[in-house]
């Protein structure tokens, strides 16, 4: 899987750059801002672009930008948003439309070579890697008349892996539960939030934090 990194911190992505290596990814370029890595983006056609969101000018929201205009330039290309912060609205605009093939990840976890593969892998291959922070505070967070308070906590475990990215397949091994049964839960919490089930996990994850962030 081939892919290229931008980040204004040289030492953060020649890190990113040097773990990946070492999982076995093939690192086309590194880019600095925005602009280079749009140009990068459309002379490599990698799999997936991992992008941090502030990047000069102006270090506001440029990365985000980038990855909105790559996702509508270059479909098939995957985008992985790398960010120091928290931010539900983020992970929102970004994944507004489509679920598919677009991740949003702290820096924090870039360290854990295993989860930044697994994150990049899922991305690549048209799937949705959501940061856990990012949906325990869409989960979490209290609302008046929260309907969320009729799923049992094993539904809500369910709940936010779903929101991840997560498989039934992926889920089942996390919560040490088979598959079956990860079935039956994710049935009833669509039933008690009042969701259209869908054999497609991308419109599935897209459903569900549209939902929470209601």
């Amino acid at each position: 899987m081939q892919v290229v990194i931008a980040d204004d911190s040289v030492l953060l992505r020649e890190g990113v750059a040097r773990l990946l290596s070492e999982a076995g990814f093939g690192v086309l370029a590194q880019c600095g801002d925005a602009e280079e890595l749009l140009e990068r983006v459309a002379e490599c056609e990698p799999d997936v672009a991992i992008v941090d969101i502030r990047m000069p000018p102006t270090h506001t929201d440029e990365g985000l930008q980038a990855a909105q205009a790559i996702r509508a330039r270059h479909p098939g290309v995957g985008v992985l948003v790398l960010s120091q912060y928290v931010r539900a609205s983020y992970a929102m605009e970004l994944l507004s439309g489509s679920a598919e093939g677009v991740g949003y990840l702290l820096k924090d976890r870039v360290s854990d070579v295993g989860e930044l593969a697994e994150a990049v892998r899922r991305v690549g291959g048209g799937g949705s890697a959501l940061d856990p922070s990012v949906v325990s505070q869409l989960v979490g967070r209290p609302r008046d008349g929260d309907p969320l308070s009729a799923l049992s906590d094993r539904e809500r475990e369910v709940l936010g892996l779903m929101a991840e990215g997560r498989t039934n397949q992926a889920i089942a091994e996390r919560l040490v539960i088979t598959e079956r049964t990860v079935e039956k839960h994710v049935h009833g919490i669509f039933t008690k939030l009042e969701l259209t089930a869908s054999g497609d996990d991308h419109r599935r994850v897209l459903a569900v934090l549209a939902y929470l962030n209601d």
